[in-house]
């Protein structure tokens, strides 16, 4: 059964983070807030934690996975950003905005994209998430928090675990965080196009749908 923590939207409290990036480091799956909604993390390189986040989520290997980083620099160190991507990812973050990159040999296998060795890379803005992966000291795999056949995202943190707590170790509640997802913007071409309109704006820059 997962457990469940009440964790402080603004004021993360530091002991409840230590025990939620535990459970992450043990391999657990946990639910956790963003600044656009609630999403699934786990451990990077744990093989068995990301087959049990593709069961929830009800997609294969060819459905891009997220690396939710502390900042610019750390996505640097996993994926491919030459000074023109570095400027675009700059304009907005941290954000609700998930970039596809190609991916680093450092991003273990399985975690890409299976043909196109691309990864989504994605800094959120919310504190409770920015304070789990200080904690970690390592970026975390992720997905957003949709079950098959779904249109919206689950949103509410009781429900979360209601619905799913058998399937994960850890519901992080730290309030509401919405239903809308990120923009999910390809920026491994010449030119920038949008996979997905959310939450983050396309004012900051000019890209092309898909």
């Amino acid at each position: 059964m997962a457990q469940f923590f009440s964790i402080h939207p603004t004021h993360p409290q530091a002991r409840l983070v230590r025990r939620a990036a535990d459970i992450v480091r043990a391999g657990g799956l946990v639910a956790y807030p963003t600044d656009s909604c609630y999403a699934l993390g786990c451990k990077l390189g744990d093989a068995k934690a990301l087959e049990r986040l593709r069961r929830v989520r009800g997609f294969d290997e060819r459905h891009h996975l997220t690396l939710m980083c502390r900042d610019l620099s750390e996505i640097a160190n996993y994926a491919r950003v030459d000074d023109a991507r570095f400027q675009v990812l700059k304009l907005v973050t941290p954000g609700s905005y998930t970039f596809i990159l190609r991916a680093r040999r450092q991003v273990p296998r399985g975690s890409t994209h299976p043909r196109r060795k691309t990864i989504g890379v994605r800094v959120p803005g919310h504190p409770v998430a920015h304070a789990l992966l200080a904690e970690l000291n390592e970026p975390m795999l992720s997905a957003t928090l949709s079950l098959p056949g779904e249109a919206r995202p689950l949103s509410e943190p009781r429900e979360i675990r209601e619905r799913l707590e058998r399937e994960l170790d850890l519901v992080i509640d730290a309030g509401p965080c919405g239903v809308e997802p990120s923009t999910v913007i390809d920026l491994t071409g010449d030119v920038a196009s949008v996979l997905r309109r959310g939450k983050g704006s396309l004012e900051p820059f000019a890209v092309e749908p898909v």
